[in-house]
Parts: C-alpha cells; sequence; structure tokens
C-alpha cells in the first residue's frame, strides 16, 4: 500500500513514520527543501522520543521517503493525508489556508482515485471544503478522476506519540462512502490485528470527537485547578481531594492534577475553536469559556505566590526557573506557562535564570535573551533567591537537597506541579508552595 503525508510538521512526521513501521510505502511531502533535506539526513524538525529512531529505520528501509513534490508523491497513492497546521486566527477559529491550499494542490497533481484524509484537527465542516477545493480545481482541469474525503483525527499525546499511534486507545474515521471505508480498513488493518479498536462515523461526527476530546479533557484540568484554589482558601490540601475523587471509576484519576495551567498545540487552540464554532452556530458554550478564563488565570497563580512571597518586591531578586517546555519529553513551547511566568517576573524587575533538557531554543523564540539559559538544574540555582519548578521533568524528580540549599540565597520552593512534599522540604529548612496545598504566605521578613 502507497500513501502520501501532506506535513513534516509534529502530526505528519508521526503519522508517516509510524504508518511505514507496519510497512506502507509512505512520501511525506513539506513545501520547506531544508526540512525536507534535514529529515533526509536524519535531522528532525521535531523532539519526540523515539521518533528518530523510526524515521531513519525506515528511510533506511525505503518504506519511508521525503519530498517537495506532491505530485510524484501521490502518484499511484491510494491515500493523501492533509497534516499540516491549522493556527487560531485573532477571533479564535482554526485558519485553514493552509489546509484548503493543500487540498486545492491535490486537485491539480492526482491523476487517479484518491482518498484526501483530514490529519489536522479541523472545525465541522472543513471536510465539504476540503472537497469543494478539490472538485473546482478537477472541474477547472476537465478531468473526472473520482475521489473521497474522510476524517482521520488524531490523538496524540506529546511526549508519548509513538506509543499514542502504535497501541492507539481508538481510531477515529469518519467516511461517507464504501470505497473510502475499504481504504482506511485496509490502512489500519495492522493495527486492529491487535485489538486497537477502528471507530467508523459519519464525517462530521468525527470533525467534532477531536474537539469534543480535547475540551473534555482541558475541563477536567481547569475544574481541578480550580478547586485546587479553593483549597486554598478553606486550608484543604487538593492532593487528598484528587485521591479521594480519581478513586471514583466514574472520574478516574487522569488529567485531575492540578497544576499552572494547560498549554501546548492542541488544548488552547481546540478550546477556542470550538467555543467559536459555537457561536457561529448560534449556541454559547458556557462551561468552555469559562475553562478557557480560568486556563489564563492558572498560569499567573505561581508568580503570585512568588509575589506574595517577597513582600511585592521582586526588584534584583533572581528567581530560577525549572523547565520551560509545556510538559515533559517535548520542546514544544506554545502556550507554556512558563512564558507567562517569565515575562511577568521580568515585568516586576526581576532577572530570571531557566534551565530545560531540551526545550531552550524553542523558549528563546519567545523569550530572546531577557533570561540567562543555563547548561544544567544546578548551574541555573547559582545565586538565585528562589527555585520554581515549572515542568515535571524526570530529572527534577529527586534532587539534592542539600546541593540545592547551597545554591540558593533563600531556602525557598514554588512548586508548580506538586511534585515535592512539604514535609520532606521542611526537614531540610525549606519554606515550600505547591497548588492547593492550604499554605498561607508568609511574606518573608526583609533583611
Amino acid at each position: 500500500m502507497k500513501i502520501t503525508v501532506v506535513g513534516t510538521g509534529y502530526v505528519g512526521l508521526v503519522t508517516g513514520a509510524c504508518l511505514s513501521d507496519v510497512g506502507i510505502e509512505v512520501t511525506c511531502v513539506d513545501i520547506d527543501q531544508n526540512k525536507v533535506e534535514g529529515l533526509k539526513s536524519g535531522v528532525l524538525p521535531i523532539y519526540e522520543p523515539g521518533l528518530d529512531e523510526i524515521v531513519k529505520r525506515n528511510y533506511s528501509k525505503g518504506r519511508l521517503n521525503f519530498s517537495t513534490d506532491l505530485g510524484d508523491a501521490i502518484r499511484g497513492a491510494e491515500a493523501a493525508f492533509i497534516a499540516v497546521g491549522t493556527p487560531p486566527g485573532e477571533d479564535g477559529s482554526a485558519d485553514l489556508k493552509y489546509v484548503l491550499g493543500v487540498a486545492k494542490e491535490i486537485g491539480e497533481k492526482m491523476t487517479d482515485y484518491l482518498v484526501v484524509i483530514t490529519k489536522s484537527t479541523v472545525p465541522v465542516g472543513t471536510a465539504e471544503k476540503v472537497r469543494s477545493a478539490v472538485n473546482n480545481v478537477l472541474s477547472m482541469r476537465d478531468v473526472s478522476f473520482g475521489f473521497d474525503v474522510a476524517s482521520n483525527p488524531e490523538f496524540l499525546k506529546e511526549g508519548a506519540a509513538i506509543e499514542d499511534f502504535m497501541k492507539p486507545d481508538r481510531i477515529v474515521v469518519g467516511v461517507d462512502s464504501d470505497d473510502a471505508k475499504k481504504i482506511m480498513d485496509k490502512l489500519y488493518r495492522p493495527f486492529t490485528l491487535n485489538g486497537h479498536p477502528v471507530i467508523f462515523m459519519d464525517i462530521p461526527s468525527a470533525e467534532m470527537t477531536k474537539y469534543a476530546a480535547n475540551s473534555m479533557l482541558a475541563t477536567k484540568i481547569s475544574f481541578m485547578n480550580d478547586i485546587a484554589l479553593l483549597c486554598e482558601k478553606v486550608g484543604a490540601d487538593v492532593n487528598a481531594v484528587r485521591k479521594g475523587i480519581g478513586s471514583d471509576p466514574r472520574i478516574g484519576n487522569r488529567f485531575i492534577y492540578p497544576g499552572i495551567g494547560y498549554g501546548g498545540s492542541c488544548f488552547p487552540k481546540d478550546v477556542k475553536a470550538l467555543a467559536k464554532t459555537a457561536r457561529e452556530n448560534g449556541h454559547v458554550m458556557r462551561i468552555l469559556e469559562a475553562v478557557e478564563e480560568v486556563n489564563n488565570d492558572q498560569k499567573s497563580v505561581l508568580f503570585n505566590k512568588i509575589n506574595a512571597y517577597f513582600g511585592g518586591d521582586l526588584k534584583g531578586k533572581t528567581i530560577t526557573l525549572w523547565g520551560l517546555s509545556f510538559k515533559p519529553n517535548t520542546d514544544d513551547m506554545r502556550e507554556a506557562p512558563s512564558i507567562v511566568i517569565a515575562e511577568l517576573l521580568l515585568e516586576a524587575g526581576a532577572k530570571v535564570r531557566a534551565y530545560d533538557p531540551v526545550a531552550m531554543e524553542e523558549a528563546k523564540l519567545d523569550l530572546g535573551d531577557r533570561i540567562t539559559y543555563c547548561p544544567d538544574e544546578m548551574e541555573a540555582l547559582k545565586g538565585a533567591d528562589a527555585l520554581a519548578l515549572i515542568t515535571e521533568w524526570a530529572e527534577f524528580r529527586v534532587p539534592n537537597w542539600e546541593k540545592v540549599g547551597s545554591s540558593l540565597r533563600n531556602k525557598v520552593v514554588f512548586d508548580g506541579r506538586n511534585l515535592y512534599r512539604r514535609e520532606v522540604l521542611a526537614e531540610v529548612g525549606f519554606d515550600y508552595f505547591g497548588i492547593g496545598q492550604g499554605e498561607r504566605i508568609v511574606e518573608k521578613t526583609k533583611a
């Protein structure tokens, strides 16, 4: 089986690499010649654990190829995935210009029956716009190649994308013809052999499923962050509350960990887009709009704790940030809480020192040289007045607190992920402030 994947970003590259790993002949297409040449040389444009090995292995075996020539890539292909970006517009809606641009080019280059699959996260109704874009070009060419459109949303977690693709909870496919269903069934047969279900449905339902899933998870996160803030007001411990409600199978224990807000390429964008789609259709998703508001506020919670501890005067203070990416095991800085926290610290006159295992180059695109990037976590602590844990990378889980304390001017930790335990830190003389643990911040006594 031969397929084409248009777009070599996060979704496109993971999709192409994983499908080639089960024996499918895949050509990934991108307009960026430098990116394509880099991929051929084993240089990946993104960081994702395990992806480089799969790309290199399948490229060397000839199952995975990279090209800038879409016409050549779709010649003889049974299906073409559209996996390009859908950045949010100013009004929160998904910008479909790249998706529809690819659809138009497919119409220009296709020479036989093809299933055109939207893999990008797109609002309901996009498949019909893709169909129209292809049809319009075919009409101008005065040809009548048959084609179908399908929706196949991705459910990949950054940092665990390979596992998610190869061992999916479910594969959602929206089709409206038997021919398209047969090809999609053939495409995913290697995965169904291992018992992973393909859920076929109509195309609008498949498009909605992606947004509904991400919005539900975002809702759980914002709900727990709101509960955490209330716990601080009433003296409760959100960690205990989380265990108490997570043991209920109707709720479950996933996505109920409080923190400093969600980020990344999916949740913020998809929540905005779904709320915008609702308004365009005369409906207001009040819960979802509140989810976004809570999340935006949550990104400043850790700064507020730091600022209160130092009596509202951060001028000349140096704050160390451990972690910058929006979550561990990725270099993705899109909508990362660290950006908001760093900006607030800088605005308050503080200096910021930071260390992240993989995201510092990406962070420079947002923060430039206004903060100091350090080669390791201990170097980042030198001369700092406080430590703030931003991203729960594994290497931060069990630090040497004696060394940490000797490097800091003040033995104080602001834990944005509730990774540490207050009683452990208290034993070695640290002040500790987490999220939703009922603590009351006492202003540091001025020297």
